[in-house]
């Protein structure tokens, strides 16, 4: 243990003057900044606590390698503009995209890459990880490792699809309340604010427990809940738009509502419009993982990682982190999306970096 405690320390010491001396003043703040948190963390905690922060230095490092290798690839595969924007994506967005990409082939691939069915008792309830189930059982003796994969499909595909809805829904009342104006976009208006005036949670569980909860009635209402926001987003960024000279001179050559919509509008908005789904997104995410949790998502022997927190909880009694699993899988993939959806809030804004 002396000889691990003398050889973190004397690595820091030696990368922070090397660091000095070439002048790399950021990688020097930060070599620096670590050998002080852990020479107090040392002091506070002893050789356990320097244990922590060297698994924590790992795993970020192992991070931004693995996001610095996929930013690459993604620059070598891209037509030539998309890799000049990928080139300036930081390392976030990048991390974001991987996770992302690796939640998708977890998705779309989860019969080939699950050991087990997401229904299949294979044990005894709760039995400990080994050979054959990487992260033990459930309070069924289903394997959790399994069911993780499939969440993947179900939860995540359950959000997306309700994503769609709630932006095909608000994206289209705000480009037509913009177009058409007068009553019409009074009337959605206050329709979107009826709506928004309810929260969230207590409206989806008024719903479910009206109309029941089976996959479409959940679609359909976490659609129309966060529907309003995309409606108000889509209609300041058209208003905006269709004040606009070449919209008149559109108007003035006889052209329809749907083509300004098409050809003019929407042309014209898609950066704001891409970045607000993937906020929609985590919201409409977090929405059903919560619903999940209450018991009115999607329902059992389906896979859902907001129900597995609710089902596994137990453990956590015991010390086991494995109820953990699925809610860090949410929080993970929640996090992704919002690094990318930063980044393209970024370069949408037209701001350059200092």
């Amino acid at each position: 243990m002396a000889t691990f405690v003398f050889g973190y320390y004397a690595a820091l010491i030696i990368a922070s003057v090397i660091l000095a001396y070439v002048d790399y003043k950021k990688w020097f703040l930060m070599v620096f900044s670590l050998l002080l948190v852990s020479f107090v963390a040392g002091i506070v905690g002893g050789a356990g606590a320097l244990e922590v922060i060297t698994i924590f230095v790992a795993v970020l490092a192992t991070a931004a390698a693995v996001s610095y290798a996929f930013k690459f690839f993604l620059v070598l595969i891209a037509k030539p503009n998309l890799a000049k924007e990928l080139k300036t994506a930081p390392l976030t967005a990048a991390f974001g995209m991987f996770v992302i990409f690796t939640y998708a082939v977890a998705g779309i691939f989860a019969p080939l890459i699950a050991p087990h069915g997401q229904a299949e008792v294979i044990s005894g309830a709760f039995a400990p990880p080994d050979a054959n189930m990487l992260l033990g059982a459930d309070q069924l003796g289903r394997d959790i490792f399994s069911r993780i994969i499939y969440g993947a499909r179900n939860t995540v595909g359950l959000a997306l699809i309700a994503t769609l809805g709630a932006f095909f829904l608000g994206a289209l009342a705000g480009l037509l309340a913009a177009v058409k104006g007068g009553w019409f976009d009074q009337f959605m208006g206050r329709v979107a604010d009826v709506i928004m005036s309810i929260p969230s949670l207590i409206f989806a569980l008024l719903m479910l427990s009206i109309l029941g909860t089976s996959t479409w009635v959940i679609v359909v209402v976490v659609a129309v809940i966060y529907s309003p926001r995309v409606f108000r987003l889509t209609r300041a960024v058209a208003g905006n738009i269709v004040v606009m000279d070449y919209i008149e001179a559109a108007k003035l050559r006889g052209e329809g509502d749907w083509y300004l919509i098409r050809r003019e509008i929407l042309p014209n908005s898609t950066a704001p419009l891409i970045a607000e789904f993937g906020l929609e997104f985590c919201f409409v995410f977090l929405l059903i993982a919560g619903l999940s949790f209450l018991g009115l998502g999607l329902q059992p022997p389906t896979a859902d990682w907001g129900s597995m927190v609710r089902e596994n909880a137990t453990l956590i009694s015991f010390g086991d982190i494995t109820p953990l699993i699925p809610a860090a899988a949410i929080a993970l993939l929640t996090v992704s999306v919002n690094f990318v959806v930063d980044w393209m809030l970024f370069r949408s804004s037209g701001l350059k970096e200092q």
